[in-house]
């Protein structure tokens, strides 16, 4: 799908095609072998202006609109998702918190940094709480002119390695979110290894113990936080949009090239009919997601709430992506089993992508409750 990008962004989507064939491909499998943070490719994706995409030009970024943004998350992700992991959540949640409800001193003090020289994290989910924000333990209480916040949180990719988190905590007035600096005394972030994918990516269990911040860092209203967290994660779920239809185009490239490659029974296996079903059947799913996300940025760039398209962007596109990775997987048979071929790891990076910035089963409640004007939550 190609019609509706203008020159500029067709430009950015070779831009990001090309650094990312150049700088992400060649290392991915390997930094998933290992389970190893790049930090050699952190200031190259700086210098790029990836990091800083959807960021007006006046606090350093591109200022990008939604769709160009959305065609470089697509090409991270078609080459390594725990790439695109660190774009999505550095503009999709983190800058697009502060751009929405920042005052302009934190706008001046975090969006050049998250632009051009450190990563931004996003601490909502908990140990015990993920699907249910309201039931979250950390709290934050007022001291003087400061708040002092404790708790814990969980899998928050670039939460270790960053220069802020967004911390959502409880307060006497309502959940309420916080511009925490990740050198602040108390917080600690601590990796963690053994993921299934995304093994590259910065995903982090946080310890606030007495973080102590001025009154100046809360982001927004007193108590309106859950409203931040719930208006970032439409942002949120359309980067993650994007990024797995860049995982369905991975799957179909990968899959193409071995059809045509390997032979059986005398001829190459792109020439049998169930082989073909496959690569079909993939097409198919990759058209519907991209299609489905361009809406999204459609609605974005001008100016209209796109709660429903987001929601529905991301649940297709995530389940899109884990059926491709499969059909990817049998394509390529018993090489598809190990890491000789990339098709394995797009399984892996896949699968987690149903499960976080809302599940499956949380999105289609929303979508019901859309529908029908009846909450299945309460």
């Amino acid at each position: 799908m190609n019609f509706d990008l203008n020159d500029e962004q067709a430009g950015i989507r070779q831009l990001a095609k090309d650094f990312c064939d150049r700088e992400l491909a060649p290392n991915a499998r390997e930094l998933d072998r290992t389970e190893a943070f790049p930090d050699e490719l952190v200031p190259k994706l700086f210098d790029v202006g990836f990091l800083g995409a959807t960021i007006p030009t006046e606090y350093g970024g591109m200022g990008l609109d939604y769709l160009s943004y959305g065609l470089i998350v697509e090409e991270t992700g078609r080459t390594d998702a725990s790439i695109r992991s660190m774009i999505s959540v550095n503009l999709g949640l983190v800058g697009s918190s502060l751009l929405n409800y920042g005052t302009e001193e934190q706008k001046q003090e975090w969006l050049p940094r998250l632009a051009t020289e450190g990563l931004g994290a996003f601490g909502l989910t908990e140990p015990d709480h993920g699907s249910n924000p309201n039931g979250m333990k950390t709290f934050a209480r007022r001291d003087g002119d400061d708040w002092v916040i404790n708790g814990s949180k969980m899998w928050i990719t670039n939460g270790s390695r960053g220069v802020l988190t967004v911390v959502y905590a409880q307060t006497d007035d309502g959940i309420t979110a916080f511009l925490v600096p990740q050198d602040t005394p108390g917080y600690s972030g601590t990796p963690l290894h053994g993921k299934l994918g995304l093994r590259a990516g910065d995903t982090a269990e946080l310890s606030l113990t007495d973080v102590r911040v001025p009154k100046a860092n809360v982001l927004g209203e007193i108590g309106k936080g859950l409203r931040i967290a719930l208006h970032s994660l439409d942002n949120g779920r359309f980067s993650l949009a994007a990024g797995c239809t860049g995982i369905s185009q991975a799957c179909l490239d990968a899959s193409l090239e071995y059809a045509l490659e390997r032979e059986q029974f005398g001829k190459k296996i792109g020439g049998f009919q169930l082989v073909q079903e496959l690569l079909s059947d993939i097409y198919l799913d990759l058209e519907a997601s991209r299609a489905l996300t361009w809406k999204v940025a459609w609605k974005h760039d001008k100016g209209e709430r796109h709660t429903v398209e987001s929601s529905v962007a991301k649940t297709f596109a995530s389940e899109a992506a884990v059926r491709n990775a499969n059909r990817a997987v049998q394509v390529h048979g018993g090489y598809g089993y190990s890491d000789e071929y990339p098709v394995g790891r797009y399984l892996r990076d896949a699968r987690v992508t149903t499960l976080y910035e809302g599940t499956s089963q949380i999105q289609r409640l929303l979508l019901g409750r859309h529908l029908t004007g009846l909450n299945a939550f309460t």
